[in-house]
């Protein structure tokens, strides 16, 4: 069930390219499917219960609602990263109702380093939407699922085959993958022809029985076994029949995306401190990198930083200590921080309370923090750090 690796800002607030591949809201989902069940069905249904996961957190107690949030929270991130994450998330919003009540920073809060946080907005977003439109349970039909924030064609799928048995095929990464290596499917996966085969495929091989069983099966070989680098071949229970394995194209199938080129990008954050140890802090906009979370105030110059202290604090330091640099690697661009350290005595003016906040990291307030700004506000705490302070 593992969709990845990559830290970042997903790009699209409906669900991954994959999933929009056949147009959201215009395609009616494959739920028909033929009678008769696919070998591909029944050797992984028999490997699932010798080999497949069982023990996973939201594989227990499977209602619509912690079927939805851990496959959310698997876009793009390990199992073994999301596990912790999912079991603070669930004990702190055990209904979706709980969820839909809670302010949007102690989502965020609670999402914290795990990433993409397009994701806890989206989440959010479609508890509300639930509370308000459903009476807080979650929908009945795959159209209005696959309508909420967030969750695009394949994911409606899983949710609805895991949770509740019903018959719909799936296509995250991992089964685009073994489909792609068992069927031998060339080429440029991504595009509309090769998207459409790859549907047709996955509706063809999902069963109308055990769906549930399938679901996970095929999930869990992509994840374990049928892996992007280094397949487990010698494992596969597939192997037998794989045109990628029999014609040695495992490395090929699929098509290695096109390497897109890393760009750099480089910015100030000022570190503005009180006595007290407060800093302070605005929240970004929704869009864009680290979207809705609290962060250092942002400056492309050291200039504009600069005069930024003089304009709006009261007795900052004249000459802002930097600190050291912060490397933050996103999906196509990395990011280097220079953080500037300044203390002060608070604001010039009264500052405008829903954008900005001071942040004592020795009683933290429960908000969304940038994984790397939330360690560079930890560390702020560090006697070394309180003890340059004292002899400047």
């Amino acid at each position: 069930m593992s969709r990845g690796v990559a830290k970042g800002e997903t790009p699209d607030a409906k669900g991954n390219a994959l999933e929009r591949g056949l147009g959201h809201g215009t395609q009616k989902p494959l739920a028909g499917g033929p009678r008769g069940v696919s070998p591909i069905a029944t050797t992984l249904v028999e490997w699932h219960g010798r080999h497949g996961r069982h023990d996973l957190p939201w594989q227990h107690d499977r209602t619509p609602y912690r079927v939805w949030v851990s496959e959310i929270m698997l876009q793009q991130t390990q199992v073994s990263t999301v596990v912790p994450y999912y079991l603070r998330f669930m004990e702190r919003f055990a209904s979706i109702t709980a969820l839909a009540n809670a302010p949007i920073d102690d989502v965020l809060h609670l999402w914290t380093g795990l990433g993409y946080y397009a994701r806890a907005r989206n989440l959010h977003r479609a508890a509300v939407r639930i509370r308000d439109e459903f009476s807080g349970e979650f929908p009945r039909t795959f159209e209005q699922v696959a309508d909420l924030p967030g969750i695009g064609r394949s994911t409606a799928g899983a949710i609805l085959s895991l949770s509740r048995h019903e018959r719909f095929p799936i296509l995250d990464g991992n089964v685009k993958r073994v489909l792609s290596r068992y069927f031998g499917i060339e080429g440029d996966l991504s595009e509309r022809a090769a998207v459409e085969k790859l549907w047709a495929l996955s509706d063809e091989c999902t069963p109308h029985e055990k769906v549930e069983i399938y679901t996970q099966a095929i999930m869990d070989i992509g994840a374990t076994v049928c892996t992007r680098r280094n397949p487990l071949c010698s494992y596969c229970p597939l192997t037998e029949n794989c045109i990628a394995r029999r014609e040695n194209k495992q490395h090929e199938i699929p098509a290695p995306k096109k390497a897109r080129a890393r760009r750099e990008k480089h910015v100030y954050m000022l570190v503005a401190q009180k006595d007290d140890d407060s800093v302070l802090l605005e929240r970004r906009p929704e869009t864009g990198v680290w979207g809705g979370l609290w962060c250092l105030p942002e400056f492309e110059t050291e200039s504009a930083a600069r005069l930024f202290a003089t304009q709006s604090l009261r007795l900052p330091q004249p000459e802002p200590r930097h600190l050291d640099l912060i490397e933050h690697a996103f999906t196509h661009f990395d990011l280097i921080v220079t953080p500037l350290l300044t203390r002060c005595e608070g604001p010039m003016a009264v500052m405008e309370a829903p954008r900005s906040l001071w942040y004592n990291p020795r009683q933290p307030a429960r908000v969304g923090l940038p994984a790397p700004i939330k360690a560079l506000l930890t560390g702020l705490t560090d006697p070394i750090m309180s003890d340059e302070r004292a002899i400047r």
